[in-house]
């Protein structure tokens, strides 16, 4: 029925850009208020689905105009916003992004109504798990509420992408164990993997060795290094003038779990990814920056 059902958190962007990010007790003057819609779960919908893939999301939104604004958005990336569960007496999740010149950010989310997913919605959709290829988790939302996900798509036979963000101080062999893959930044591979040194060669090696299936460590604009039973892949960036970093992680993961949900081996999903996750790097905003196959088709092939 599904590619890919996407289990996590939805928020609205609220986004500033400024000429350089203020120190402690420090004011600086910021751009006109940008609002979108964003949240890792939502984000990996919208990314696998505007790209083409069958995706459903199961989140919680409140019942004001944020939520609307995110259920919108779903709708109009392709995304079935059905297993959504609107919480009329919550607030919506949103998150405060400031944008420095080089498209780097800074991130403060307020969970609302994600802290509010509980293990019973999972179960409640038990059938919508078991009717899709992949389950995309990550960690804005309840740790427990996280875990049953994973054993309802363990229960199930369908495939876990874990996307460990925000890094815990550690994760459990619970969680690392139906990870195929566990997708971490560098800073979640260093932090994740006990290893403050080292290259992420060694953190995803020291990942698996903890129980993770398979490991994909994002590299920015270098790419993806990919660890799985047939060994290590290194796979190139795309070179492109970044203009906002946001979201551009979540880019990749929902098109790494949509090019699985296809049938590609991990390493031609992740050279797939990383072209995703360098598209939406060249404009401002989360969601909104996400390409469609048609404007993916724009950017250079990888060698």
């Amino acid at each position: 029925m599904y590619d890919v059902l996407v289990v996590g958190s939805a928020n609205a962007d609220l986004t500033v850009r400024v000429a350089r990010r203020p120190g402690a007790g420090e004011t600086v003057l910021g751009t006109d208020l940008m609002e979108s819609a964003g949240g890792k779960g939502a984000n990996q919908a919208a990314a696998a689905a505007r790209i083409g893939g069958r995706t459903a999301l199961l989140a919680r939104v409140g019942g004001d105009a944020y939520g609307e604004l995110l259920l919108a958005a779903q709708r109009a990336a392709g995304t079935d916003v059905a297993p959504v569960i609107v919480d009329e007496h919550a607030r919506t999740g949103t998150a405060m992004i400031i944008v420095d010149p080089d498209g780097d950010n800074s991130i403060v989310v307020s969970p609302g109504a994600n802290a509010a997913l509980t293990p019973d919605d999972v179960a409640a959709a038990k059938g919508v798990i078991a009717a899709s290829a992949v389950v995309s988790l990550q960690l804005e939302i309840p740790l427990e509420t996280v875990r049953a996900a994973a054993a309802a798509a363990e229960e199930a036979g369908t495939r876990v992408v874990l996307n460990p963000s925000p890094a815990p101080e550690d994760l459990d062999r619970e969680l690392l164990a139906v990870a195929d893959p566990l997708v971490v930044n560098e800073h979640e591979a260093r932090a994740l993997s006990g290893r403050a040194d080292g290259t992420p060669t060694d953190w995803a090696a020291a990942l698996r060795e903890r129980g993770a299936r398979s490991v994909v460590v994002t590299l920015g604009g270098d790419g993806a290094l990919v660890l799985d039973d047939s060994g290590t892949t290194a796979v190139p960036g795309v070179r492109v003038e970044a203009v906002d970093t946001t979201g551009a992680g979540d880019a990749f993961t929902g098109a790494l779990a949509t090019r699985l949900a296809g049938g590609a081996t991990l390493p031609e999903a992740a050279r797939f990814a990383v072209r995703v996750g360098a598209a939406a790097v060249t404009k401002p905003g989360a969601q909104p920056s996400y390409p469609t196959a048609e404007e993916l088709a724009q950017l250079p092939q990888l060698p």
